[in-house]
């Protein structure tokens, strides 16, 4: 049965939340504790976000232990950041939380204790069993239309019926059991929305596949106005493939001729401002979903145009954000300074030895450089990639690849530096993330940039199309 060790994993993980669930209503307070340990910790500190607003910031002490105590908190879904990943905590005012995880395997190793530890390991185990569960969905699309939704059905309604087997023995708030809920919908509903394109290219069909007038009944119970759910991912996730199903779709019926092919990014993105413009009224799922549409659009353009700017500008008439405004106005100047016959940004990285040098000191100044970049959290991707590295040197002779690590704490990367035996002339560590994603525009895992000398010759690479 396909949901057997979904089953088998998710009842374990109700076995071990029994034993830690809390049989008394605890007496209210005012003050909120939140702390725990890390184990093989990457950085020195955890860092606590609500939405995506900072909250606070603590050092791990002497014993890889950190501790939050917060007064008057609002409730809800919180994130904490260790440097290079992140999970979720919700929170409830009076919460005595504890965490515990290893860093070598983040998500699965997370567990909490205490007060409020209910809600959080059930999160944990839903987004661990989605994971589990996506090869299983993946093969799912290449079935019709009716077949593909009873199997997603099926799968829906068994963590349906387990969340209510669970929140008959363990105490859960309103707002905390809505989320739990919304986790499990809105990962199914995700797999509708996937359904027409993945079982297209699946399958190899020229045309969309008639689907029956029930397929997206579902939408009936969408809800885009709870400000609960605007961070959670499976929420905000939907929201983005639901936009982008309704505005292809309703383009491809309506806007498809020869004069105004469904292919113009432009059109088809200020389709998708316009949906969301006329649909949504909650201000921070509005903001960060016309945030989330003008990073897709100039991340897939690439290039300065008139139009580009002409996007931007309407963009900028919709958000109300001005955070989000100056990003993506960051962004673009970015993209111009990507452009070939540009020269290289001037990021500061680190060597072996802890000196600071220049992306531009590294450039080899007769040879092309090609920088690409890596993370100790992608373990896969990073043994892929210096295996194709080393295919590629001896294909390229004529090429110096410099690699730039990123999201990993110094000394782990100095580890890995000596483990795998890499170049410690070609291998750089880049203690500022978001200063080098913006400007390098890492927007996936296989991006590089070439470069002649210190000028630029492709800003948009792909270690694996590109060479």
């Amino acid at each position: 049965m396909e949901g057997s060790l979904y089953m088998v994993r998710f009842l374990l993980g109700l076995t071990l939340l029994s034993l830690v669930s809390c049989s008394e209503q605890a007496q209210k307070q005012s003050t909120t504790f939140f702390g725990g340990e890390i184990v093989n910790p990457t950085s020195d500190y955890v860092v606590l976000y609500h939405n995506d607003l900072y909250v606070d910031s603590v050092k791990l002490d002497a014993n890889n232990r950190f501790a939050f105590n917060l007064d008057k908190i609002e409730q809800g879904l919180y994130h904490f950041d260790h440097t290079p990943e992140l999970q979720y905590v919700y929170l409830e005012e009076g919460d005595s939380l504890l965490a515990r995880l290893n860093t070598m395997e983040f998500d699965e190793s997370l567990v909490f204790s205490g007060k409020g530890s209910e809600i959080n390991n059930l999160l944990i185990e839903l987004f661990l069993a989605h994971e589990e569960e996506e090869p299983l969905v993946e093969d799912y699309y290449s079935m019709n239309p009716d077949e593909f939704s009873e199997k997603i059905d099926s799968l829906h309604e068994e963590k349906s019926n387990l969340l209510k087997d669970f929140a008959l023995d363990n105490e859960l708030s309103e707002r905390s059991m809505a989320m739990a809920e919304a986790t499990i919908d809105y990962n199914a509903y995700i797999t509708k929305e996937k359904y027409p394109f993945y079982h297209k290219r699946k399958t190899g069909e020229v045309t969309f596949h008639n689907l029956p007038d029930t397929f997206y009944d579902y939408r009936k119970n969408i809800d885009l106005g709870n400000a609960d759910f605007t961070y959670l991912k499976p929420y905000f996730d939907f929201m983005k493939w639901h936009f982008g199903n309704m505005a292809y779709m309703t383009c491809l019926e309506d806007c498809a001729t020869e004069d105004q092919p469904i292919s113009d990014r432009l059109h088809f993105n200020k389709h998708k401002l316009a949906l969301v413009d006329s649909l949504v009224q909650q201000t921070d799922l509005r903001d960060i979903l016309f945030r989330n549409i003008a990073i897709d659009y100039l991340l897939k353009e690439h290039n300065p145009s008139k139009e580009s700017q002409l996007f931007i500008d309407k963009f900028r008439s919709l958000s109300s954000n001005e955070d989000h405004k100056a990003e993506i106005d960051l962004l673009y100047k970015s993209i111009q300074n990507l452009q070939p016959n540009t020269t290289l940004p001037n990021i500061a990285l680190k060597d072996s030895d802890g000196n600071e040098v220049t992306i531009k000191d590294v450039a080899d100044s007769k040879k092309n450089t090609v920088f690409y970049f890596w993370t100790a959290a992608q373990k896969k991707h990073f043994r892929n990639v210096n295996k194709h590295i080393t295919e590629l040197e001896e294909k390229y002779p004529h090429y110096n690849f410099v690699g730039i690590n990123l999201r990993t704490s110094y000394p782990q990367w100095k580890s890995l530096v000596e483990e795998y035996q890499l170049d410690k002339g070609k291998q750089f560590y880049g203690e500022n993330f978001k200063e080098i994603q913006m400007a390098m525009i890492i927007d996936g895992l296989n991006k590089c940039v070439i470069a002649k000398d210190t000028v630029i010759v492709d800003g948009f690479a792909d270690l694996y199309k590109s060479l």
